[in-house]
């Protein structure tokens, strides 16, 4: 496999100022960073990226008020739908290198096929991840059922998106895409085709380019190691210029707007919808439906795939819930029905040429 990596430069890296949007001029497209090849660990990166955080991180005084009302899991009459939660697993549809497929495994877990690559995307097959219930629906794919894969793609260190059971499945030669920060969690497990990288960096894999980008969130993976390491999403491109964005996890902000900018004609937008209630509690980590189509429309996405619901138990919306707001939502935005896959969990699309 063909590997090259990309660095921008020390003010490229840095948040960018937010000018009065009526005086401002438009913003010059940001320089192409140039490339150089990949699978390094970096040992200089900073001991915190709390600088990075879009808000504060709750204290003590929301901690208690949360213990307080207890609003952590959905009410008897929320999980009612439980069983009526979309699960239609089939076979993953062919896909050859002009073909740009994804299946929904459950969560933020893709199944994403671009450019002649099989790329997962935050893998997790286990049947319960450390402080939840159980998965409300199974995995969407087999894992035998999976083709070779040729990367893994990993937005922060929160359970739900880096499970160690799951990642050892692989092969220890897959070459996985992680924060900064992250690689050496990766190398304590043997992996040894890592690349760590920066918001704005980049890195392309047999003609398929891997952009990491910035997100509303955060890291925290034990009691000492609060945003050690650092959260976002991605810009997948293929040798054709198909851009598909991978959110990961995140709240609604300013962030959308500029992936946009910097990369224009996003063919398919990955965005969470669930996990959203209480907001005084998640707002600023995790998107509602209605923020989750607004990201969409900032991105300038032509598609979006809902995900981030359906599978496990993280917040006290109803289960269901999700899924009605974010097509409701979508219609009252006036956008096409068409754009908006909402698939079942194991469900595919495919965008032909």
């Amino acid at each position: 496999m063909t590997e090259r990596t990309a660095h921008p430069t020390r003010a490229a890296q840095a948040a960018p100022h937010q000018p009065d949007p009526a005086t401002a001029p438009s913003p010059a497209p940001a320089p192409a960073p140039v490339l150089h090849p990949v699978g390094r660990l970096r040992l200089d990166w900073p001991r915190s990226f709390a600088d990075r955080l879009t808000a504060p991180l709750p204290g003590v005084r929301a901690l208690a008020r949360l213990a307080r009302e207890g609003a952590v899991r959905p009410r008897p009459e929320g999980l009612r739908d439980i069983p009526l939660l979309p699960f239609e697993p089939g076979p993953l549809p062919p896909s050859g290198p002009d073909t740009l497929a994804i299946t929904w495994a459950g969560h933020a877990s893709w199944v994403l096929r671009m450019g002649g690559l099989t790329v997962l995307t935050d893998p997790v097959w286990s049947r319960r991840i450390f402080g939840t219930p159980a998965r409300l629906t199974p995995v969407g794919v087999r894992w035998e059922d999976l083709p070779r894969i040729d990367a893994v793609v990993i937005s922060h260190n929160h359970f739900d998106h880096l499970d160690a059971p799951t990642l050892k499945r692989l092969p220890r030669h897959t070459p996985v895409f992680v924060p900064a920060g992250l690689g050496r969690w990766f190398a304590r497990r043997r992996f040894s085709r890592v690349t760590e990288l920066d918001w704005w960096e980049a890195a392309e894999l047999d003609g398929v380019r891997f952009d990491f980008v910035p997100a509303h969130h955060w890291s925290k993976r034990t009691l000492l190691d609060t945003c050690r390491s650092l959260w976002g999403g991605w810009v997948l491109t293929d040798g054709s210029g198909r851009r598909v964005h991978f959110a990961g996890d995140t709240g609604y902000g300013h962030w959308f707007a500029e992936i946009g900018r910097r990369y224009p004609g996003i063919d398919l937008a990955l965005l969470p919808i669930g996990a959203y209630d209480p907001r005084w509690w998640l707002s600023d980590v995790h998107t509602d439906p209605e923020e989750a189509v607004r990201a969409h429309q900032d991105l300038g996405a032509r598609r979006m795939a809902p995900m981030h619901w359906a599978t496990f138990v993280l917040s006290s919306e109803p289960v269901l819930e999700p899924l009605t707001r974010v097509r409701t939502a979508w219609e009252q935005a006036g956008l096409r029905r068409e754009d908006l896959w909402d698939l079942p969990v194991g469900g595919s699309r495919v965008l032909v040429p």
